[in-house]
């Protein structure tokens, strides 16, 4: 018998958020994929559990892959995990799980948190129809991929760091227009959580004089 590749969400700040399921599923596995293993040990620590953990990251899941391959093949039952939310949501995970689907290995994914749905919800603007980007290309590539979305009729959903926050939003003025309705929202779940809706002229301004801190979550009207 093989072993099952499981995908476990993480929660993406508030550990309430952690379901049974995916207690019980790290809990039963036989090693656990993790994103860095110094951010998972305090959360798997937590929730009691206790299993072998190996890195498993952009910079070695090419590498990491083959081994993962065999550990399955060997009935070996192994879980991947990201530093918060669901793996492969612009983390770690694709490339292992089509090379599991491609050896005709089971695959199971695990409903849960991922940022960008209550980012979403709570913005206010239409969620019927979106198109998730996740982060844009910082230089080659950005301006191509901008002046594609100028046109995209659906709401638009973003990731960006702390550090590039203004410089995106001018950016999304310049090219959607400073008008354009939008929301941020970071810190989802946690403590300081907080989402700020409006023009993008009125989320720029307020972003330039509070805090940048925190992991940002983007959503912009369609044209």
């Amino acid at each position: 018998m093989s072993g099952k590749l499981y995908l476990v969400p993480t929660p993406i700040g508030n550990l309430e958020d952690m379901s049974f399921r995916a207690i019980r599923i790290l809990k039963e596995v036989d090693l656990i994929l993790a994103e860095d293993t110094r951010t998972s040990a305090p959360l798997l620590k937590h929730f009691g559990i206790d299993k072998k953990v190996f890195s498993h990251h952009q910079h070695n899941e090419h590498k990491s892959v083959t081994e993962v391959i065999r550990f399955l093949k060997d009935g070996k039952q192994v879980a991947l995990i990201s530093d918060a939310g669901t793996p492969a949501i612009s983390d770690p995970g694709f490339l292992l799980v089509r090379e599991t689907i491609k050896n005709e290995l089971p695959v199971e994914c695990l409903p849960g948190a991922t940022a960008f749905v209550p980012a979403l919800v709570n913005s206010g603007l239409a969620a019927g129809r979106f198109t998730f980007e996740g982060f844009l290309p910082v230089k080659k590539g950005r301006q191509t991929r901008m002046k594609e979305l100028a046109g995209e009729e659906r709401t638009m959903i973003f990731y960006e760091s702390p550090h590039r926050l203004l410089k995106t939003l001018e950016e999304f003025g310049q090219y959607f227009g400073m008008e354009r309705q939008a929301s941020v929202s970071r810190e989802l779940t946690k403590m300081f959580e907080e989402t700020v809706r409006g023009t993008l002229t009125d989320i720029k301004l307020h972003f330039e004089t509070h805090t940048l801190k925190g992991e940002f979550v983007i959503v912009v009207a369609g044209k």
